[in-house]
């Protein structure tokens, strides 16, 4: 009889698992941003597939103009259009699929008869934002953003604080000290003022915002490398390993830097987090990307100017605050996972 003895990751797994509110957050969280992945199917003012005189077409693929369907004129068809919908439907044989929410991010609903910002309807189930725009495609389209945007911001900053942390945890001394007095005076960058400066020079965009919060997110994590370096670097195994004559690049690689992991993992779940609300309070504070992108911060500082208008604030903030809770709940459980003293 053979006993399976489980490795340290697939122990660490299992106690991930045994934290249900941690564990289901993880899946909820990963279905809600694997479906934003998909936006364009989901929200969406193009058809999905057009069946027009025994041919298939698929907007979402290809621009076609409106003379295709029998329209006037050379430029991109505007499937919204009431005069196309006619054409397209003319004949019984054709028919059309839209998305389930039939409107992009930045789709504006001209044919709404209440003013803007228009109350949540059967056409825009959560209402439309002040230039008319649907409220429930800003939101899927934002989620997507702002996760993506945490996840880029906490890779960049996740792989420059190692690199940091473990060069001054390993060599120490002289490099270890010049490292201190640059990040010291580096953290104590004004980084708000920072970015206005920049934002009135630069056209703001996400790229240029990834830059700009990447310059400063590392740091914190850089701490707990060096710190973990500095403990791991006169163990007896690194000390054996020097001795045989292992190349330092190898030591920090292999040896040194899976010991060192434990913070990273833990943190990574918080970090995010913190990524999306920095990226949600600068586009409320106006300092973030510009109107035309879909964002949750924007959509906040709607809701403050049109108080009235109850479903811009309560949507995002259900939104926004669900995303932070759900990685609050996976963070948690990752840390509960990899204590080394629950065995």
């Amino acid at each position: 009889m053979t006993l399976s003895v489980l490795t340290p990751a697939q122990r660490r797994w299992q106690r991930f698992q045994t934290n249900r509110r941690g564990y289901y957050s993880l899946w909820l969280f990963s279905i809600l941003f694997i479906l934003s992945l998909f936006a364009e199917v989901l929200s969406n003012d193009k058809p999905l597939v057009i069946y027009f005189e025994g041919s298939y077409y698929f907007p979402l693929l290809t621009i076609y103009p409106e003379t295709i369907f029998g329209g006037d004129f050379e430029t991109e068809a505007n499937y919204k259009d009431a005069y196309l919908q006619q054409l397209l439907t003319a004949n019984p044989a054709n028919w059309v699929l839209f998305p389930p929410n039939p409107y992009s991010y930045n789709t504006i609903n001209y044919d709404n008869a209440e003013p803007n910002p228009a109350a949540p309807s059967p056409e825009n189930l959560l209402g439309t934002d002040d230039r008319g725009r649907d409220v429930l495609a800003r939101l899927i389209y934002g989620f997507r953003l702002s996760v993506i945007f945490g996840l880029v911001l906490t890779v960049i900053g996740t792989v420059i604080g190692i690199m940091a942390g473990a060069i001054q945890g390993y060599f120490g001394g002289r490099i270890d000290l010049l490292f201190q007095r640059f990040i010291e005076v580096w953290g104590s960058m004004p980084e708000l003022y920072l970015l206005i400066i920049f934002a009135s020079i630069f056209e703001p965009s996400v790229s240029l915002l990834v830059i700009l919060l990447s310059l400063f997110g590392w740091m914190g994590l850089a701490d707990y490398i060096r710190a973990e370096f500095l403990r791991g670097r006169n163990l007896d195994y690194v000390k054996a390993a020097q001795a045989l004559g292992v190349p330092n690049f190898t030591i920090m690689w292999r040896h040194l830097l899976p010991n060192a992991m434990t913070p990273v993992v833990t943190f990574l779940p918080f970090r995010i987090s913190g990524s999306i609300l920095a990226l949600t309070s600068l586009d409320f504070l106006g300092l973030g990307l510009p109107p035309s992108y879909p964002s949750l911060g924007e959509l906040l500082a709607q809701g403050k100017a049109n108080i009235t208008a109850w479903w811009l604030s309560i949507t995002t903030f259900v939104v926004l605050v669900g995303t932070l809770i759900l990685l609050i709940f996976i963070g948690e459980a990752l840390r509960e996972a990899i204590d080394t003293r629950r065995g």
